[in-house]
């Protein structure tokens, strides 16, 4: 595991590997994020997209203390939908998202947090005390996406951490059911497609990762539907204007899914 010890308010941005519910119960994978957030300036506040909200025209969660988290999940145990995670709302944050994005934004009132926001951000920061605001996917287009980001990289300026919150790797065919083995070796195109991205961001090679789905092996195979990676183009964009400058935090499969995990400084 890598990652910098950043010593300016200037935030970076994130790629993150979410997972289910259940891999905040892989030790290794909560030890990394864990560590992960402590090697951070601690932000003023989080901006999270995350793969499990499209909404369009784009929208902003709740701003309203107490707003319930969203357990957008069915069929795991009952202990996934005890969990806990009351960070500050982040007001200020949504109107600065709004005047970065034209002030075309609207709020949903009742969304509250859904899991690939809380799930990694209660280890990354488990005293809830940073604000948080989520904001939608208002499309699965990367080159808009990478636009939506690049309006919004001037946030990072006060001290807001922008996340994209998905997966590298996201076909649930590969997916063994709890039963299997969570460490196995993954199937030969979640491999392939983890070991393209992870030379494309290192590249910084925009373009081929806007024309992931032509250039990129098993891409259709990794993503069948593509919200999972989508919010990397929001990251993408952010991080852009000071260069791609990528490290692979988090690395390895859970289930045969790419955990592959970035931060861009």
């Amino acid at each position: 595991m890598r990652y910098a010890v950043l010593m300016t308010d200037r935030q970076p941005v994130l790629f993150l590997s979410h997972g289910a519910p259940p891999l905040a119960d892989d030790r290794l994978w909560t030890a990394e994020l864990c560590a992960w957030g402590q090697s951070l300036t601690k932000p003023t506040s989080v901006l999270m997209v995350s793969a499990h909200w499209e909404d369009a025209p784009i929208a902003v969660s709740s701003t309203t203390p107490g707003t319930p988290l969203l357990y957008d999940f069915y069929g795991f145990p009952e202990r996934y939908y005890r969990v806990t995670y009351d960070a500050p709302p982040a007001p200020e944050l949504a109107l600065g998202v709004a005047r970065a994005l034209g002030g075309s934004v609207a709020q949903d009132p009742k969304r509250g947090l859904d899991h690939g926001a809380y799930v990694p951000l209660k280890e990354m920061f488990p005293d809830a005390d940073v604000p948080v605001l989520q904001l939608s996917l208002p499309t699965l287009d990367p080159a808009a996406l990478v636009e939506v980001g690049r309006r919004l990289a001037p946030l990072r300026d006060s001290g807001t951490l922008i996340v994209g919150s998905g997966f590298t790797t996201h076909n649930l065919r590969w997916f063994g059911g709890m039963g299997a083995d969570p460490d196995a070796a993954p199937p030969r195109p979640s491999a392939e497609f983890d070991a393209w991205a992870a030379e494309a961001v290192s590249a910084g090679d925009l373009d081929a990762l806007i024309d992931f789905q032509r250039v990129a092996p098993a891409a259709r195979e990794a993503h069948p539907r593509t919200e999972h990676w989508a919010p990397l183009y929001v990251a993408l964009g952010a991080s852009e204007a000071s260069g791609i400058d990528a490290t692979s935090v988090v690395d390895g499969f859970w289930y045969g899914l790419s955990k592959r995990s970035w931060q861009f400084n």
